[in-house]
């Protein structure tokens, strides 16, 4: 029997990282060598949050063409689409075993909806919370829960 890789995806709508465990007593290590980042644009670069408004066929009533568009949200959303996608190929390619998701939970549902079906079915655990903070060494005790470290 070969090895069980288990990738954990630790992010946010912003910040991810990606860590494996192949076995118990092997810990965590890296995946990539590098931290994934989107800087959030400041909203007056990102353009106005106001509805457009436009005078109505009847009478010159005024009113919103669209809802308010809370432009942090679609980056967030538009990231973790991404790191949907890396995941989805790096499941198809046969990267790892199991996949082991934690997120907040805007961004653990945007990462359930936008995951292939070659990633979905590798999901043995999730957790609703924000790591991306946690040092690498620190992650562990979190995650020890979610699997044998």
């Amino acid at each position: 029997m070969g090895k069980n890789v288990t990738w954990v995806f630790v992010g946010d709508g912003s910040r991810a990282r990606i860590v494996f465990n192949d076995g118990p007593g092997k810990g965590l290590q890296q995946a990539f060598d590098r931290e994934f980042v989107q800087p959030l644009q400041s909203t007056h670069e990102l353009g106005t949050e106001r509805p457009s408004s436009r005078g109505s066929e009847a009478g010159g009533m005024r009113h919103g063409v669209a809802p308010r568009a809370d432009w942090h949200d679609q980056q967030k959303e538009s990231f973790a689409a991404e790191m949907a996608k890396l995941l989805t190929e790096a499941a198809v390619r046969g990267d790892f075993d199991r996949l082991v998701l934690v997120a907040p939970p805007k961004t653990l549902g945007t990462l359930r909806r936008k995951l292939g079906p070659a990633a979905s079915k590798k999901i043995i655990a999730d957790s609703p919370k924000d790591l991306t903070h946690v040092p690498i060494h620190d992650l562990a005790r979190p995650l020890a829960r979610l699997l044998a470290l």
